[in-house]
């Protein structure tokens, strides 16, 4: 199969501006409908969110999806009706499986002791769905802290459900078929990507080159048909960068 390449500058995003929320959406999202445009490979959501302090989104319902929330700056909050907890900061990784049911909610308002708000400041995350490969499973939580991984330089598998990754230290998510990466690429560092069917690379922050398109700024992303193991390289700032390694795609009806 021949490497074909679709890039989608960050400015071509959908956008939702709800005052307490800025979110650039890459697929169809909520109120935002391109026919043309519902999802890649196993992705069906690619969402860039800024939630204000004190905000968020309140609880609400989701079933069947794999969702992986990974935090640029500031801290997230998430609750849920399985009774999971926790505070997801810049380097922790954080996957829930709805399953055959979940209500959680994900706000920018912990507080301290005294009373007074912890975090002053937006938060910044990406949060990515992907269907199941099996559909009505037990819903779950998983979260892991991958900063050392990172540090040490090159693709850290971040998420995965592929056979091949699970000697890996990385959460698990119901889909055979996908695995995300992340990297924080140093200047004039370069790193290959995955070969596979599909390949989704998301520029988070900073600047790259991808070979055969040029430079990617923030909120850049590659559609990638046929990935050859084409290479990217860090710009003069570096970047950090996601990609979705994919052996499969959503069969639309």
């Amino acid at each position: 199969m021949a490497s074909v390449l679709d890039i989608r500058r960050a400015d071509e995003r959908f956008h939702t501006r709800a005052g307490w929320l800025d979110s650039r959406h890459s697929f169809s999202f909520s109120r935002h409908w391109d026919p043309a445009n519902t999802h890649f490979g196993l992705l069906l959501v690619s969402n860039d969110d800024v939630v204000a302090p004190g905000t968020g989104f309140d609880t609400h319902p989701h079933r069947d999806m794999e969702i992986v929330t990974w935090v640029l700056d500031g801290a997230l909050v998430h609750q849920d009706s399985e009774g999971h907890n926790g505070v997801i900061y810049p380097g922790l990784a954080q996957r829930m499986s709805a399953g055959t049911g979940i209500l959680h909610s994900e706000k920018n308002d912990s507080w301290t002791l005294t009373g007074e708000p912890e975090h002053r400041n937006p938060v910044h995350f990406l949060q990515m769905w992907t269907i199941p490969d099996t559909a009505g499973i037990q819903p779950g939580y998983e979260q892991l802290d991958i900063n050392d991984e990172l540090a040490r330089g090159g693709w850290v598998t971040l998420a995965s459900g592929m056979p091949e990754h699970t000697s890996r230290r990385a959460i698990a998510i119901r889909q055979k078929h996908a695995a995300l990466h992340v990297a924080r690429i140093r200047p004039g560092e370069t790193l290959e990507l995955p070969t596979a069917p599909f390949a989704h690379l998301f520029i988070a922050r900073g600047g790259a080159e991808l070979e055969g398109a040029g430079l990617l700024g923030t909120g850049d992303a590659a559609r990638i048909t046929g990935s050859d193991g084409r290479r990217l390289t860090g710009g003069s700032d570096g970047a950090e960068a996601l990609v979705w390694e994919m052996t499969a795609a959503v069969t639309v009806s």
